[in-house]
């Protein structure tokens, strides 16, 4: 069953090369339903249990929110409002691309969930 499982997770395995974790992006549920497919009757906690044997552990996803507020930030947007407005009063086309760094504006909820090789220590 473990062939199968390391077949399954081929294609959604993730790792970190420097520290050799890998983890799969894939629920217990989700590797579980793919096996009842396939006709092996398993539950979601005896993946679980499969995959802790292949020496993954659980790792979760840690949404942080963001407490600084760069200086410039007001500046940046008036460049970007000035610029709009002159290529708007010359008539050239404008077009919006979002290339700065993604922050978290809320406490979002995500309950997602991954198994790696070693727990993380926080």
């Amino acid at each position: 069953m473990i062939a199968c499982i390391k077949e399954l997770m081929q294609h959604e395995t993730a790792g970190d090369p420097m520290t050799g974790l890998k983890w799969t992006h894939r629920t217990t549920a989700k590797i579980a339903g793919q096996l009842q497919a396939l006709g092996i009757k398993v539950s979601d906690r005896t993946v679980a249990k499969l995959l802790k044997q292949m020496d993954y552990s659980l790792r979760v996803n840690h949404k942080k929110l963001s407490r600084v507020c760069p200086e410039d930030r007001d500046a940046q947007f008036a460049c970007i409002a000035e610029l709009r407005e002159r290529c708007a009063a010359e008539g050239l086309p404008l077009i919006s691309v979002d290339t700065k760094k993604k922050e978290l504006v809320g406490p979002f909820k995500n309950n997602g969930a991954t198994w790696e090789r070693q727990p993380q220590m926080t």
